[in-house]
Formats: structure tokens, sequence, C-alpha cells
């Protein structure tokens, strides 16, 4: 590195370093904030990333302060930078509460922007549309319409996240707001007040951009629903929460059709037709036949399991002549629509969202469904062309499906995303720090930077700064049956009751499978002796509230319990895991991933399975410490974990603290509590 840049790299890890001390400027401006050692060095490696241009890998444990970590160098750099979290919810955490905390501090005048996909902004055509469309179904649906249309006369943004009691799956949604298959674009009548390319706007104008991980892949592709890049040129990529990434890139990167959006092409045309003469006549049959060919094709799967290949759903005639109905009713509705494109930009819209459905029915239903219709009214094709440029063949890709009580999913799965990762970073030239709690495999990194498609990178690995031995317990229960045992749930709760006992509930009970949920659920509410909090009887958030505010609850979760959920203090006291989280057998993917490495010569179970599950662990076991002064006992129920060679891997990637097969330790542990630290302090 020459001297110049050596300067320029000091200066800026010097001045992350200083920034975060005790005395800094944080320190100084943000109460409660506490200087941290791990902070720091996560800060340096993050500022040393930043000036070589370099990609680094580090794994943050709990309580290091990851957030402010990599924000105090990304301001003080002053380069052009995206930043991606894995969810709504953190991205609106680290927007509006702690990137104002580090620029204030810091006085930096970077100008930030907030950035959602589509799917969370008003439409305000749609909007107006839907008013003459009486599509609700009850009163409590006309009541929360009618806040929408009053609070879109007065929102700034349009983020429907603004809109209190409204439901992330509240059948509303697709009334009121678009998708890149249904905008109208630049003919959109309401174009120039449209929140979506305001927010757009913004964030091409920001030094620095708060995005997800969905809107991060979009712009890495140059896909981004026919906007084009959030941020030219951006100089730095932060990723938090990495370890979602390979995952969801895989679905980005991947293809679907599922029921409601083909429903939804039905009504949107229909509802088009009041505005041009004559259309009722020409379009309400092909649209009425999709939408029974839509419903046709979901009876045909009642006997299929809820997920499944598409060889095997092809396997069973009925499906296999479903899936040919709907192909030709949505062919007959894009053939339909075809003459009237030219009478309003809606029906343009509703021809070209036709045409790709047919593309993608024809894509997954694949070779040897010859009578699937392939050619767009003007006869060009839609064969695998399109797949092949979007992936890397057909070869690459799995074809599933999944069920819903009343839907399906048609899905094309890319196995390995490894690649389009590594094309994607090499050409932006910039930085990349990718970053998460839950990274390493027993102290390594290979799993995740060959998912990632990193060849060489940086790593870093900063443990939890917390008092692990004083703080938490790992109780390990004895004579525990085999997982797969009938009545293994009953001996998790057997064993789990005298831990609830001694912590007076305040317990999260995670399971691997929804049915063991139910089944524990049943033997719990038999005794009655805590609250108890069922997952899929309420929405998460308001499970998560009502457990907080009862002081000695038990929440019953599933998979989506182990990661996203932060519940600090006594209110949280013990997580127990059923299950080691082995990915489940029935998923397509996963069985085909297995596979590839089978051919290829790998190790199923040692190259993907085992870090797989080290990585849900690990996610699971960080519910339990949020902060200096939280304590509490983590329950492993599953006797694999000291009865098979492989068990060492997960113990060994679990934070230091001490574990016991002793009951009567569980009852020491929270019967003595010694003396806390000074109060909680500040770690985003």
């Amino acid at each position: 590195m020459p001297a110049t840049d050596r300067v320029e790299h000091d200066t800026l890890a010097a001045r992350s370093v200083e920034a975060l001390a005790e005395g800094g400027l944080l320190a100084q401006r943000i109460p409660a904030f506490a200087a941290r050692h791990a902070q720091q060095r996560l800060a340096g490696a993050v500022a040393d990333a930043l000036v070589a241009r370099d990609t680094l890998l580090a794994e943050a444990g709990t309580g290091t302060g990851k957030t402010f970590a990599y924000l105090v160098p990304l301001l003080l750099s002053g380069l052009k930078a995206i930043v991606s979290t894995g969810t709504r919810a953190l991205q609106d955490q680290l927007y509006h509460r702690d990137l104002p905390r580090v620029r204030d501090a810091l006085g930096t005048g970077l100008k930030t922007a907030l950035l959602k996909g589509r799917a969370n902004y008003l439409c305000r055509y749609r909007l107006e549309r839907a008013k003459g469309e009486p599509r609700f179904t009850s009163r409590e649906q006309i009541a929360q319409f009618q806040r929408i249309v009053a609070w879109s006369g007065r929102t700034k943004m349009g983020d429907l996240a603004e809109v209190e009691a409204l439901a992330d799956d509240s059948p509303l949604l697709p009334m009121v707001t678009s998708t890149a298959d249904n905008c109208l674009g630049s003919e959109c009548p309401m174009w120039g007040e449209c929140f979506v390319v305001q927010a757009r706007q913004r964030a091409q104008s920001a030094d620095l951009v708060v995005v997800n991980h969905h809107l991060l892949l979009a712009d890495l592709a140059l896909k981004q629903e026919g906007f084009g890049e959030i941020l030219p040129g951006a100089q730095a990529f932060v990723v938090d929460e990495a370890h979602q990434l390979p995952e969801l890139a895989a679905q980005f990167f991947g293809e679907n059709l599922s029921a409601r959006p083909l429903v939804e092409l039905a009504r949107d045309a229909l509802g088009e037709t009041k505005d041009v003469p004559g259309a009722l006549a020409v379009v309400q049959g092909p649209a009425r036949d999709l939408e029974l060919a839509t419903r046709g094709l979901r009876a045909t799967m009642e006997g299929l399991a809820t997920r499944g290949t598409r060889d095997r759903a092809l396997q069973a005639p009925a499906f296999a002549d479903g899936l040919r109905g709907l192909g030709d009713a949505v062919a007959a509705l894009r053939d339909a629509l075809a003459p009237l494109r030219e009478s309003s930009p809606g029906f343009d819209a509703c021809h070209a969202r036709a045409k790709e459905m047919v593309g993608r029915l024809a894509r997954w239903a694949g070779p040897g469904q010859e009578s699937m219709p392939t050619a767009d009214a003007e006869g060009i094709p839609g064969s695998e062309d399109d797949l092949r440029a979007n992936s890397g063949g057909p070869d690459d890709d799995v074809r599933w499906y999944e069920l819903s009580p009343r839907g399906f999913r048609l899905q094309r799965t890319p196995l390995d995303v490894s690649g389009p990762l590594r094309q994607h970073r090499e050409q932006s030239r910039a930085a990349w720090v990718f970053t998460s709690a839950t990274l390493a495999v027993d102290d390594g990194f290979g799993h995740i930077a060959t998912r990632l498609g990193l060849d060489a990178p940086t790593t870093l690995l900063v443990p939890s700064p917390f008092d692990w031995p004083r703080q938490a317990l790992c109780y390990l229960p004895t004579r525990m049956p085999q997982p797969a045992d009938r009545d293994y749930t009953w001996a998790v709760i057997d064993a789990v009751r005298p831990v609830l006992q001694a912590s007076g509930g305040r317990a999260f009970v995670l399971f691997a499978s929804h049915r063991a949920l139910r089944e524990a659920a049943e033997l719990l509410r038999e005794e009655g002796e805590w609250p108890l909090f069922v997952q899929g009887e309420a929405p998460r958030h308001v499970l998560l509230q009502r457990f907080r505010e009862s002081g000695n609850g038990v929440l019953l979760g599933a998979a989506s319990f182990r990661e996203g959920v932060d519940v600090a203090g006594e209110a949280l006291s013990v997580v127990v895991l059923d299950k080691l989280p082995f990915a489940a057998p029935d998923d397509p993917v996963f069985e085909a991933r297995l596979e590839a490495i089978r051919r290829a010569g790998g190790n199923p179970f040692r190259d993907e399975q085992l870090p797989q599950a080290v990585i849900a662990l690990k996610q699971g076991v960080g519910r339990l410490i949020r902060t200096e002064t939280d304590r509490g006992v983590l329950v492993l129920c599953d006797p694999r974990l000291t009865q098979k060679s492989y068990g060492h891997v997960f113990l060994d990637s679990l934070p230091p603290f001490a574990s016991t097969r002793d009951p009567a330790d569980v009852d020491a542990f929270f019967a003595h509590a010694p003396a806390a630290p000074d109060a909680a302090t500040f770690a985003p």
C-alpha cells in the first residue's frame, strides 16, 4: 500500500476508534453509551476495508455494538454507501434510531435516505381505483380502508408502516400498492405524485441509503423494478444480518408465480373495462376463466404434500391437466387484451403481465409439457431463453411448489447463487462488509464465504463481550429419548417443567416443527401454571408485546422466533430449543442442494446440513442474553449433542458459558443471583 494511502487508512481507523473510545464523541453525546474494546476492533477492521476497497467478513457476537461499529467509519469516510439489513423492522430501527444518533454525535452533514420496496408505499392510482371496486369482505376491512384513505391525504412519505395496526398480510395491501407487473410507470396519471418515485429520487441524491436485502439484490442485478440503480457509483456496501443473504438471493434470482397475482390480473383487467367502451364484453369471459382455472389448479393439488418438486406434482394427471388449463386461460386473457393495449395504459400493463405469466408457467412446466402455451400474441417464443439468461441454465435450478390453505406458489430456485453474487460484487469495485452475530461455524468462515462467493475475504471474529459464565448457564437434560421418538415432545415438556418452575416462567420454548409446537401447547395448557402465548394464535408482534407485559409468560414458537426478536431484561430468562435445527427434510431446494454436493464429491452433511444447523442454533441462543444485566438459562434438549460425534461442533460454536446436566444447578442459578454490574448500556 502506498504511503499516502497508508496515512489515509490509519487516519480513518484511528478516528473511528477514537470516536468510539471512552470520552470520545459518542460517549460525550449519546446517553448510556459505553466504550467497548470489541466494538473498536470491529470499527477498525471496517475502516481498513473501506480505505482498501476490500471485502470483510466479520462475526460480531451479541453485545458488540456492531451497528455503531460500522456506522462510525462509514460516516467518517464520506463514501457513498448502501447499508442493507435483513428486515423492514431492522431497517426502520437503523434509520430512525441508530443512524441519527451516530450522525449527530459525529457532527457529519451527510445526506441519508431510507428506501423500501415498492410494496411498502401507497400507490395513489390503485387507491383511487379501489374506491370504486367493492372487494371488501368485512366491516373491519371497510374501516381499515377508510383509515388508509384518510391517512393518504396527510402522509408525506407514503410509507404504509405509518398506518397503525395495518398487518403485513392485510388483504387491503394489494389494493393500495403497486407491483413491478402492474405499475403503469411514466404513463400513470399520478406519476408526478408517486411515493415510490419520490423515495427513489431521495435515495439517488443521498450519501448513505438504508435498504433491505431484497432491494439490495434488485439493485445489484440492475433489475430495480424498472427504476434503475438505487445509488449509482456506490463506493461501499455494508450487509448486516449477512447470514440471511444466500437464501434471499436464491429467492431473488429465481422466479415464482402464485395464485394471488393470477387472480389480481383477472380482476385488474376487469377493472380497466369501465373506462373503455365495449371492453367488458371482450375481457369478462377470459378474466372469469382465469379465476376459475386458478382455483381449479389449486383443487387438483389437494392430495399433494404441502411442498414438493415439480416432477412429483406432474405425476398426478389431474395436476398436469390443471396446469395446462391454467396456461391456456392466461394465454386467452393475454390474447383478448392484445387489441385493447392502445386504449389505456392499464390494459397495456395487464397485457404485459399476462404475457410474462405465460412465460413463467412454460418455464416452470419445462420440457415434456409441449401443450403448454409458449408464444405470445405476436408469435414471439416464451420458452427457456429467458430462464437461461436469468440464471445458469435450467440444470442449475430446482422447480417446486408450495401450498397454502387456499393458494399455491410455483417456484424456480437456483441451487447456487455464489456466481451472480461474486459477479455483481466485483463489478461494483466497492468496499464490502458482511457482518452478523452468526456467521462462523466452530470459529471458521468457510461455509458462509463459499455461499456468498467470497474467495479470499479478510475475516474477523469478535466474541461477545458479555460475562457469559456469570450471566448464563446451559442445561442439557438427561435421559432424553431420540428426537424421532413419538413421545419426544412429551419428554421435552417434562424436562423443561422444573426449569420453568425455577424461573417463574419467563421463557421462549422453540420447536423444530409446528406439529410439536401444537402438541406442547396442549400439554402446557392442561397445567395452566403460566400465561401461554402460542405462535399462530396472534400476530408475532402482538404475541411479543403480550409476553413482555405478562411478566411470567411462556411463549411457544417455531423457527421464525429464533432471530429478529429482542426481549431484554427479566421478561425473558429461559430459552429452550427442543431439537437441533437441521433443515426440514421436505424442502425440495435443500434436498437438491445436498444432491448436487454429493454429485460433486462433497459430503452433504459436513458441507451443508451441519453448518446450516449450527448457524440456526446460534440464532436461537442469541435471544437469551441481550444486555450486560440479563441473566438466563439455555436448555438444549436434543440428546445428539452428547451422543453424536458432531455434537461438539454445536457446543464449540456457542458462547463460553458453563453447562450442566443437573437440574439442581438451574435452581441454584435462579435462587442466587450475583450482584449485577452497572446499569445496562446502549449497544446497538
